[in-house]
């Protein structure tokens, strides 16, 4: 009997992930280890369908290191992509986000720049200007430990403060030195 659900190959779907990338700069999220590069950057659509786009960004970026690495260079990454999105005016309609990727002898950082305080918050519904990790009771929460996870997996990070562009960034030397991950 023929399956009703229709699943698409993997092609298809990184072809629509990939959609709007021009193919001069699709190596740019392939996966496998980039041209060496100092810096790197992209700016992505602030809406949750970029996610995927910019976790791809991000693990081709940390492609020539061991998979731990990988991973949680990507996974803290793809954080402050999802808080651009959510908390700032980068996830209104046709606004946008941009991850840069530095490359050093000694680790890689990335800073996340969005657009700002949103428009709901400018009008007096707010947060704070500043990125603050979740403590205490929050920690345990279903949302909003993200910056905790930052905050513990970073070998170090910060931000901006500033309202209209902000900049959360964070730094993972390579050997993790200042991360909890290994004992996590």
């Amino acid at each position: 009997m023929p399956s009703l659900v229709s699943v698409p190959t993997l092609a298809t779907a990184e072809d629509s992930v990939l959609a709007g990338v021009p193919d001069e700069y699709r190596h740019y999220f392939n996966g496998r280890p980039p041209v060496p590069f100092t810096k790197r950057h992209w700016e992505f659509p602030g809406e949750p369908a970029a996610v995927p786009l910019a976790r791809a960004f991000l693990d081709t970026c940390a492609a020539a290191r061991d998979g731990e690495y990988r991973y949680v260079f990507a996974l803290m990454g793809t954080e402050l992509a999802t808080n651009a999105i959510k908390h700032s005016r980068s996830g209104e309609e046709g606004q946008t986000f941009v991850l840069r990727v530095t490359r050093t002898p000694n680790g890689m950082t990335l800073v996340c720049r969005d657009n700002g305080i949103p428009t709901r918050a400018a009008a007096g519904e707010g947060g704070p200007l500043t990125a603050v990790p979740a403590t205490g009771d929050r920690l345990t929460a279903e949302s909003g430990r993200g910056l905790a996870l930052v905050d513990s997996f970073a070998s170090s990070w910060g931000d901006n403060g500033h309202p209209s562009i902000r900049k959360v960034w964070f730094h993972l030397a390579f050997d993790m030195t200042g991360s909890s991950w290994p004992a996590a």
